[in-house]
């Protein structure tokens, strides 16, 4: 998810943050003051055969032509081709693509610092109180048509970003970021300086980081001149959300790429934007193909029909099927996570279940995430203790996280039941007459993700927690579980996660753990709302800034408003003929910089 994606200024240089170096190749630098990183680390990354660094080689002449073919995940459907996107479409799928139409104001790299020289912003400056920033953009960027990128076109996306925020917004919205990082209601005023620059000023002090890379790093600037066609906001927003789901309205783009084609259930082809003012591709085309299961997405690897694709974790023992062609298998982290979702919406069926902290301890506590990883994700799926991955390591992960505060125990869970009035009935826990029955939706078309469901299943039952499985396409999943006004349709949902990349790049919880949170379930609490409000505050060192992210992470892991399950890597396989696409991954954000990629004449067309 957009996760659910898959979320800083410039000359003085403060750093509110230094994240060192971790495993997997990735780096977290929370910047202050506008340091910039104008060029993409080379990551060195684990493929099936050996460790190697994953940039081509120096001597390889970057050749002109061939076809990029990326596989989907299975049974998922790009829907949504704008860069304002509603809860219901927030995905990392649909960001990918319209991050290759749509220049994103901050580009964050690999590293988490951000590459102003792939930015629409040149330069971020702000106050020492953090309640003033001025946001300067750079002047190269151009629309396709040749018009520049301004202020008026940011100032366009704040006015959409606003109007969908709001309660009163039409179908489809409101806007998934609503809340995070201040936007939009708190913010006092926004005004535009000229033709390249335009002010934020907020209600009260905010730490700079944060407001930076959760705030700002939202309003991806629009094509005001072609968009921007009614003089009322509420028809405007109405107007943008009905074309966002058809991806040929998308005839205006700053990107790298245009969008050739699109048809759903098929394929999603952009070609190269010719005044495209950053660095521009080489190649004819780049495709994105529908798979309808991890089968499929296999025997399209195999075949040659897709050349940047994925593999299950079921399909690693025929691995030999893909590296005897020369194809690379290259587990990559993301700097974010998977679990289970507890419905806790107003109007949920278990809802009055799922607000008491001991069902939803007895629930994790009959997750054996260990042999999950081991049994079912081969050792690339390390278990989570909390809202922070334990792989990658980085200094967000409180050392006091280390351990698991409920581990894997089902007489403990079942125990801890029984303490609280239940009572085994016919294998089932019974209370006042009424049996803990669960419906748990899952991402269908993965025959891991399936396993994964079925041995929570199983071990739930040893509980006397009956659980009854429905498996949905992604998307559906998403689509169903985003939906407040009709809870009534799951009690928990696995199969999806989140990754730190936008809105909620500074990864304080507000999107997903806060009351109302845009991203999350239902869960409240005032004591979790206070904690995560004292991480948006700025603090005149790294020590008191670490202590209070690590109260809240603390208290929201042994809180559980998710199930914590297991960090997952992806599995990504790339065709000999296809060079940089792990090095221009960005696989710790999840949106990779695909101009850069190019194809062997061999694989030409």
């Amino acid at each position: 998810m957009s996760s659910p994606k898959k979320s800083v200024s410039k000359r003085r240089r403060r750093s509110l943050l230094t994240v060192g170096a971790l495993s997997t190749g990735l780096i977290l630098t929370v910047t202050g003051c506008g340091t910039s990183s104008n060029s993409t680390a080379s990551n060195t990354t684990k493929t099936s055969n050996t460790t190697s660094t994953s940039s081509s080689s120096s001597s390889t002449k970057v050749t002109k032509g061939g076809i990029i073919t990326i596989a989907e995940s299975a049974q998922t459907n790009l829907n949504w081709f704008i860069p304002i996107v509603n809860a219901e479409d927030d995905s990392v799928d649909n960001t990918v693509f319209y991050d290759q139409l749509y220049k994103p104001l901050l580009w964050i790299n690999n590293n988490y610092t951000i590459n102003y020289k792939s930015s629409i912003a040149d330069k971020i400056t702000y106050n020492k109180a953090g309640t003033v920033y001025h946001v300067f953009l750079n002047p190269k960027w151009h629309w396709s048509n040749g018009q520049p990128v301004t202020s008026k076109d940011l100032m366009f996306t704040w006015n959409v970003v606003k109007a969908a925020s709001s309660a009163k917004a039409p179908s489809p919205w409101p806007y998934v970021g609503a809340g995070t990082g201040d936007i939009p209601n708190g913010i006092k005023s926004v005004v535009p300086n000229g033709k390249y620059e335009v002010t934020f000023t907020l209600d009260k002090p905010a730490n700079q980081q944060w407001f930076i890379f959760n705030g700002l790093i939202q309003l991806t600037p629009m094509p005001a001149a072609v968009w921007d066609i009614h003089k009322n906001i509420m028809k405007e927003i109405k107007y943008l959300g009905a074309n966002a789901t058809n991806a040929m309205f998308d005839k205006v783009v700053d990107g790298p790429f245009m969008v050739q084609s699109a048809i759903p259930s098929q394929a999603w082809t952009l070609v190269p934007n010719p005044n495209y003012d950053g660095h521009k591709s080489t190649v004819k085309k780049v495709v994105f193909d529908y798979e309808a299961s991890t089968a499929a997405e296999f025997s399209a690897v195999k075949t040659g029909a897709v050349n940047v694709g994925y593999i299950d974790f079921s399909q690693l023992g025929s691995k030999g099927a893909l590296t005897s062609m020369g194809d690379k298998i290259t587990p990559q982290y993301s700097f974010g996570m998977f679990y289970t979702d507890l419905n806790m919406f107003p109007g949920s069926k278990v809802k009055s279940l799922m607000d008491k902290l001991y069902i939803r301890q007895a629930l994790h506590m009959g997750q054996d995430l260990q042999g999950i990883d081991t049994s079912i994700y081969k050792g690339y799926g390390p278990p989570i203790d909390g809202p922070i991955p334990t792989t990658p390591v980085t200094q967000f992960l409180d050392p006091a996280l280390n351990t698991n505060p409920y581990p894997f125990n089902i007489a403990a869970g079942k125990a801890l039941l029984e303490k609280h009035g239940w009572k085994e009935v016919h294998g089932v826990m019974t209370k006042d007459g009424k049996p803990l029955k669960l419906l748990m939706i899952y991402a269908s078309g993965s025959t891991s993700g399936m396993d994964v469901a079925e041995l929570m299943k199983e071990d739930w039952a040893k509980e006397g927690i009956d659980v009854t499985l429905k498996p949905m396409p992604f998307t559906t999943e998403i689509s169903v579980t985003s939906n407040p006004k009709d809870a009534s349709q799951w009690d928990m949902a696995t199969g999806s996660g989140w990754d730190y990349n936008g809105p909620g790049f500074y990864p304080t919880g507000g999107q997903l753990f806060a009351t109302g949170a845009p991203s999350g379930f239902g869960y409240s609490s005032k004591k979790e709302d206070e904690l995560i409000a004292a991480t948006h505050k700025p603090y005149a060192t790294e020590a008191e800034t670490m202590k209070h992210f690590f109260a809240y992470e603390d208290y929201t892991a042994k809180q559980l408003p998710f199930l914590w399950a297991n960090n997952v890597a992806s599995l990504t396989v790339t065709a000999p003929t296809v060079h940089n696409a792990i090095k221009y991954s960005d696989s710790a954000v999840g949106f990779p910089q695909i101009q850069y990629w190019w194809v062997s004449p061999s694989a030409s067309n």
